[in-house]
């Protein structure tokens, strides 16, 4: 497995309809569906903002998911974000948590970075918890799917967390 950075090749990648699609979906809470454009687009942005620290996570070559930062420079904290297509149960996730900590903690001089979590994913849970992330709080029926509301788990980390 490599952490590299997002590139504009990867867009085809996330665009195509892989067998994991629908449980990406669920686990992100994503709702809309994503063209090729929208991947090139967001590729874009990413590519040119100064706040954001995205790295695809690979394996051969092959586009799995993305782990993405979003920066806060004048509270020195971030928004964490990842999403994985495939190579699950594999330690990708947790490998690419690690690096993109380090990286908040040590080179951006972050002091908190945070995520969200739906309290279905016990295994996303699991790894957070396993790298640091305590939990702050419960955001109550935060996602309908499939017409069921499910609530979000708030988790963050700090510089100063023994990790």
């Amino acid at each position: 497995m490599e952490l590299v950075p997002l590139r504009m090749e990867f867009a085809q990648a996330m665009a195509a309809d892989g067998p994991n699609d629908a449980e990406v979906d669920r686990l992100t809470g994503t709702h809309a569906t994503f063209t090729l454009e929208d991947y090139e687009a967001y590729i874009e942005r990413t590519l040119n903002d100064p706040n954001r620290y995205t790295r695809a996570i690979t394996e051969d070559g092959e586009f799995l998911g993305e782990v993405v930062l979003t920066v806060d420079p004048d509270n020195r904290s971030a928004g964490l974000r990842i999403a994985l297509w495939g190579g699950f149960g594999k330690g990708y996730g947790t490998i690419a948590i690690r690096h993109v900590l380090d990286h908040a903690f040590t080179v951006l001089g972050l002091h908190r970075v945070e995520l969200e979590v739906y309290a279905f994913n016990e295994r996303a849970i699991h790894v957070y918890e396993k790298l640091g992330f305590r939990r702050e709080g419960r955001l109550r029926d935060a996602l309908l799917w499939d017409g069921v509301f499910h609530d979000a788990i708030v988790m963050s980390i700090l510089s100063t967390d023994n990790i």
